[in-house]
């Protein structure tokens, strides 16, 4: 029999490419899914039309999940709260930290050969272009306030310290801005929608690191032969400006975009109106100031030890961009 690997987040953007590369390489799969989460969505088939193992549980209530793990011989966490508006939510830090805890400690009651912890590349220090950040430079984003940041060094923390002290076989992963096929919600995805339907005045100053997200599912999956007891892994490709990326989009889906420059301090000045609507009608506007400052400024990363040892693929983004319109498309939501 395959060795059988537990999913968290399976059912999200990143977890249905995870699983299905795990299916292709005849690893069993068991999905740790929130109730509500089980049936189908909108768009995509219930998970009990797939060759895998469905466990109802929640990461945030340890009950639930007690024996989720028993006979995988490894974990890939996955699950997360992504949420970046408003900036400060406990909701974020119940399921990014304590859900965290929880999966380390069911790791530890069922014994796995191997722990994947799924992270993101802005729990590090982020670079220019010519000397962007890899996984030696410390946590950089503390001056934005975004609980999303904060949250995932705290679990990234967490992990690392079971490596130390309590010889959890953990290896950890972080994708930068993923694309791609698949993105039901839609997530990050949803930038190419606004852009698409003219929906995005300008391009701020700042710029990030994008990256398919089938290529992360294949180096995530990889790791659990290939990554090291204890490394971390940034999974992405391509650096781009923000004005670089609004083209490289639109050219893509042949549209026109954004001709103007959000200067950094106008950016600011909307991140701070839309505080003040937020407080004055008690939820979140469009924006907050964290979001604006983070658009400000250059996340640029370098993916070179994933590409050394976990061999990680680097798919074109206008691929990924493509795959990603062709499927909103088909499923219409254009």
């Amino acid at each position: 029999m395959p060795p059988t690997v537990l999913v968290t987040g399976a059912n999200g953007f990143l977890g249905r490419h995870i699983m299905a590369e795990l299916l292709r390489r005849n690893y069993g799969v068991r999905a740790l899914l929130r109730p509500a989460s089980v049936g189908s969505t909108a768009v995509l088939p219930p998970l009990s039309e797939l060759p895998v193992e469905c466990w109802e549980g929640d990461i945030c209530q340890p009950a639930t999940i007690a024996g989720a793990a028993t006979g995988c011989a490894a974990i890939i966490h996955v699950a997360a709260l992504a949420q970046v508006n408003p900036a400060r939510n406990p909701a974020v830090w119940a399921v990014n930290d304590a859900g965290t805890e929880h999966m380390l400690a069911l790791a530890r009651q069922a014994q796995v050969e191997r722990f994947i912890y799924v992270g993101t590349a802005n729990v590090f220090g982020f670079g220019s272009r010519q000397h962007p950040g890899d996984e030696t430079r410390p946590f950089a984003g503390h001056r934005y306030g975004l609980d999303y940041m904060d949250s995932k060094v705290a679990a990234t923390a967490r992990v690392l310290r079971a490596v130390r002290e309590r010889q959890l076989p953990g290896v950890l992963v972080h994708p930068t801005f993923m694309l791609g096929p698949g993105d039901a919600k839609p997530t990050s995805n949803a930038l190419l929608l606004e852009l698409y339907r003219g929906r995005v005045a300008g391009y701020p100053a700042g710029g990030k690191n994008y990256v398919h997200v089938q290529d992360v599912a294949y180096a995530t999956v990889q790791a659990l032969t290939q990554g090291r007891i204890g490394e971390s892994y940034i999974l992405g490709h391509l650096n781009l400006s923000y004005r670089e990326a609004f083209r490289l989009i639109a050219d893509t889906l042949d549209v026109q975009p954004p001709r103007w420059p959000v200067p950094a301090p106008l950016a600011r000045l909307v991140g701070a109106a839309s505080d003040l609507q937020a407080t004055l009608t008690k939820r979140p506007a469009l924006l907050n100031s964290a979001m604006t400052a983070v658009a400000n400024d250059g996340h640029y990363f370098s993916c070179q030890k994933a590409l050394t040892e976990l061999d990680l693929p680097q798919t074109p983004i206008e691929h990924a961009i493509a795959e990603a319109f062709a499927w909103f498309k088909a499923h219409h939501y254009v």
